[in-house]
């Protein structure tokens, strides 16, 4: 493929390491989604994150829309074209056996995230060190959001929370190893490893097998009539695998999990050094 090219591309961008960085997004990035969409090309976050935890001054730059819940919700231009959860009778199922194994987990929905009461307590003690420990930015990007607090704040507590209606959970410490619950939820269910690492196998995030951050893609590549081959999707997590896998041209973010890295077409900057931008600039998408 050239690297320089005018035709219009739908671009899909994760946020997290790929977008933005401990919560926030370099200017360079801000700048790149402007200057595409001025161009004519359409740009989307593709995000693992239900949409009650993409935050204003994510989203402040401008796009045409938004994929979040890892391909559970679609929106477009203010449209929402697919908003598909865990069927009740499983949803109440898994959050019985998360419970009785002593799970801290959140559930994800749209419209916000749900947790027992007294969770918070817990992903202090269980998040806390992590967060406390994790490598601060190089001044590229300002000050810091804090994790635990973007996280907590769009969180709604109950004591029984077999009846929520959600997409998907993050699991953050569990009594046993996740992978060996996941035979009693049956085929309909699957689980990636945390992108928190140092959690290990009692964190995870479990979501409705089927669903990815391509199925969203092909959401909208549908409802525009869009070719497959002008498709962008950058990202650097195991839940973005799928999306660079399907896209025209799939980038990795350096850096990032190893499949994601084996998957793409080409490898860009981490946040700190504008890769989203380079990787436009290279395509030829800023002008």
């Amino acid at each position: 493929m050239s690297s320089q090219t005018q035709r219009p591309r739908a671009i899909f961008l994760d946020i997290d390491g790929t977008y933005a960085d401990h919560g926030l997004a370099p200017a360079a990035h801000v700048e790149a989604v402007r200057t595409a969409r001025q161009l004519g090309h359409l740009v989307f976050v593709c995000t693992g994150r239900p949409l009650s935890m993409v935050p204003g001054h994510i989203l402040d730059a401008g796009f045409d829309g938004t994929i979040t819940g890892a391909g559970a919700r679609v929106e477009l231009n203010g449209e929402v074209l697919k908003d598909t959860r865990f069927e009740s009778e499983l949803a109440a199922r898994i959050v019985g056996t998360l419970d009785a194994h002593g799970a801290a987990y959140i559930l994800e929905a749209p419209e916000a995230l749900y947790g027992r009461t007294g969770v918070d307590v817990r992903l202090r003690e269980v998040l806390g060190p992590i967060f406390a420990g994790r490598p601060q930015h190089d001044g590229v990007l300002g000050t810091d959001v804090d994790p635990l607090e973007d996280i907590l704040g769009p969180m709604q507590y109950a004591d029984d929370l077999r009846a929520t209606s959600y997409a998907k959970i993050s699991c953050f410490d569990s009594a046993v190893p996740l992978s060996g619950l996941m035979e009693s939820f049956g085929p309909g269910v699957g689980l990636i490893p945390s992108s928190l690492s140092a959690l290990g196998g009692r964190a995870g995030e479990i979501f409705m097998a089927g669903t990815h951050k391509a199925v969203g893609i092909q959401v909208v590549e549908a409802r525009l009539g869009l070719d497959r081959a002008d498709i962008v999707a950058i990202g650097d997590s195991a839940n973005d695998i799928e999306m660079l896998e399907y896209a025209g041209v799939g980038i990795a973010v350096e850096g990032g999990h190893p499949a994601v890295l084996a998957a793409a077409d080409r490898v860009t900057a981490a946040p700190a050094g504008g890769g989203v931008a380079l990787a436009l600039a290279e395509l030829g998408l800023l002008g």
